[in-house]
């Protein structure tokens, strides 16, 4: 779309708001309304003033406390990927997947061997004797590690530790009276506020890049120990492990992923919270290791349909679908079709809040847990497991409601099939039709309740769904998993 711009003045800011020329004063504009506002009207408003964040000064300031990190290692590689990859082929290439197929043919004549690999990431330093922090992934199977600073000073790091559940690493260099970032706290930041990214994408030292919060406590599917914080911030491959800073140069986050579909930027990348970080730093510092508690269960999402079964007012809160035999849960007295709606009064608005507020507790801990059974609110007291154990687990879910009756044909378990399936009740699905089959249940499956009333006879079901307004919550076993399915039912 072309846009006209009528007024030289309104051209002026467009320009300067997107930096193309420099701005006059102490860094006020007025906004493009208050411009194109009438000047010659006694009875005009006000002109609205728009502050933007000096972004110099951050940079200047607090650009010689990041770091560029650089990492060698070995990986093991088959003798035709290692040929590959000294050929230059990129691992799309089909010649790559030629020489793979190659290795196939070979059987067990073809060899292992270790290959050198080569990453850069950044950092920052937090402690004047060379305390940095940085991305797990960015120094993972690292044999050396070297630390370049602003200045083109250059150290051998020591990998104090790392906590691949969080992503956090941190560092030390011999080396004193460094420069430093002010740690901030990510409760205070607000959707919408501005922040900025120094790092080193693509290897191009002291990038800067800015945007604004999106969103926080984001759950991502291979992190759930982390409520992430998603901005439009521009990261790429090389700003891993680099801040991310407020206004007034405080660390909010540590840039750690983008969503992508090429490998690049597309708008969203996150962060991890500065508090989360700060906690496994200093666990790293005093004893090498970051610990993480867990509740040994089994969560899915709270959609409507089952928000609707449960009687919940809204649709918030982790359902139990699973519980780990003699867990922490178990001994807490959770039970599946628990929706657990908060730890210690902090509320769980999503499935993914529940293993990233448990996994920043200290194993062993107290807690109480506030969940909502048959329709009333409870509270249960549990101690806490370590994760390092036994890792938890959040059952995932995908299916989809249909509407209409139930469409189950179900009988109840032989002997023999209950043993086979480790249960003491349940019924056994023949057939799936209607919204059920919709919903994802299948043939062989075994019911073992229906909105957290164990399904233990045909009449009790029929009951259930005979009460039920608009949808109903099965609790299925499907081999060794179990898992809710939401079924509209009207």
């Amino acid at each position: 779309m072309n846009t006209r711009l009528t007024s030289p003045h309104a051209l002026v800011i467009a320009l300067a708001t997107a930096g193309v020329i420099g701005a006059v004063g102490a860094g006020a504009y007025t906004s493009a309304r208050a411009v194109n506002a009438p000047t010659n009207t006694a009875s005009a408003a006000p002109a609205a003033m728009v502050t933007l964040p000096d972004f110099s000064t951050i940079t200047s300031r607090d650009g010689p406390a990041v770091v560029n990190i650089s990492v060698t290692g070995t990986a093991k590689a088959s003798d035709a990927e290692a040929a590959a990859e000294m050929q230059g082929i990129d691992p799309d290439d089909p010649m790559f997947q030629f020489f793979r197929r190659f290795q196939g043919q070979m059987g067990p004549r073809a060899q292992q061997r270790e290959v050198p690999v080569r990453s850069q990431g950044s950092g920052f330093i937090v402690s004047p004797d060379g305390i940095i922090m940085t991305n797990a992934h960015v120094v993972k199977d690292a044999k050396e590690v070297t630390v370049k600073l602003t200045d083109r000073r250059e150290y051998r790091a020591k990998v104090l530790g790392a906590d691949a559940k969080t992503d956090i690493a941190v560092l030390k260099i011999d080396a004193k009276n460094l420069p430093t970032l002010a740690l901030g706290n990510t409760k205070d930041l607000k959707v919408g506020e501005w922040v900025l990214a120094i790092g080193s994408p693509f290897g191009f030292e002291s990038t800067v890049t800015a945007g604004v919060v999106s969103a926080k406590g984001r759950s991502l599917p291979d992190d759930s120990y982390v409520p992430f914080i998603q901005t439009d911030v521009a990261v790429n491959p090389g700003n891993s492990g680099g801040p991310l800073l407020n206004t007034r140069g405080e660390v909010v986050g540590i840039n750690s992923q983008i969503y992508s579909r090429s490998g690049g930027y597309q708008g969203v990348s996150f962060a991890i919270p500065i508090d989360v970080a700060v906690q496994v730093k200093d666990q790293i510092v005093a004893t090498g290791k970051a610990t993480h508690a867990r509740l040994g269960v089994a969560v899915q999402e709270v959609n409507q349909a089952f928000a609707d079964s449960f009687k919940l007012d809204k649709p918030e809160g982790a359902l139990v679908s699973n519980i780990e035999k003699g867990g922490p849960g178990d001994k807490a007295g959770l039970k599946a079709g628990d929706v657990i709606r908060k730890v210690d009064g902090e509320p769980i608005v999503s499935s993914g809040d529940l293993p990233a507020v448990i996994g920043q507790q200290a194993p062993g801990k107290k807690v109480t847990l506030e969940v909502w059974r048959q329709g009333e609110r409870q509270e249960l007291s549990a101690k806490l497991g370590d994760a390092s154990d036994k890792p938890a687990q959040v059952a995932k879910n995908d299916s989809a409601a249909g509407q209409g009756k139930l469409g189950l044909a179900l009988r109840p378990l032989q002997p023999q099939e209950k043993r086979e399936a480790a249960i003491e009740s349940g019924l056994l699905i023949e057939d799936v039709a209607g919204p059920s089959a919709l919903a994802g249940v299948q043939a062989g499956d075994v019911l073992l309740a229906i909105n957290g009333t164990p399904a233990k006879t045909l009449e009790q079901v029929r009951e259930v769904v005979a009460k039920a307004d608009k949808s109903v919550a099965l609790l299925i076993q499907r081999g060794e998993d179990k898992i809710f399915v939401p079924v509209r039912i009207g």
